[in-house]
């Protein structure tokens, strides 16, 4: 399980820098750099980027606690909050994916299979 909440901690930060990569590539190291008193725009999908990133800082709460607490409860399900782990981590990599590209449908689909993730990493922690 450790390795998962690792896992998507660092799908985090790489989340992070891509959506700040639009910007880069648009407003230019020297504008980046700067203190930004405005907020610079990354254009159609450094938008979709940022927004997904948004959607990622609003789900990991629900990621993270149960996750943790099923290394912390005795008698939690660790097989099941593995394969939670894994499916909101793998779904998540798609939900970006989908999300950049602008392909709605999917985009939502993998949304349901890391919420579903959820789900299971709580339902594994009634053993």
């Amino acid at each position: 399980m450790v390795t998962w909440i690792v896992l998507v901690l660092i799908l985090y930060f790489v989340q992070i820098y891509f959506a700040g990569y639009f910007v880069l590539a648009k407003e230019g190291l020297v504008a980046h750099a700067g203190p930004r008193d405005t907020i610079p725009s990354g254009g159609l999908y450094g938008g979709r980027a940022e927004r997904a990133l948004v959607n990622m800082k609003e789900n990991l709460p629900f990621f993270f606690v149960p996750a943790v607490l099923a290394l912390v409860l005795t008698g939690a399900d660790m097989q099941l909050a593995v394969i939670g782990a894994q499916m909101f981590f793998f779904a998540r990599i798609a939900y970006v994916a989908f999300y950049v590209a602008g392909v709605p449908w999917l985009r939502s689909a993998a949304y349901s299979v890391a919420l579903l993730g959820n789900i299971l990493t709580v339902w594994a922690l009634w053993g």
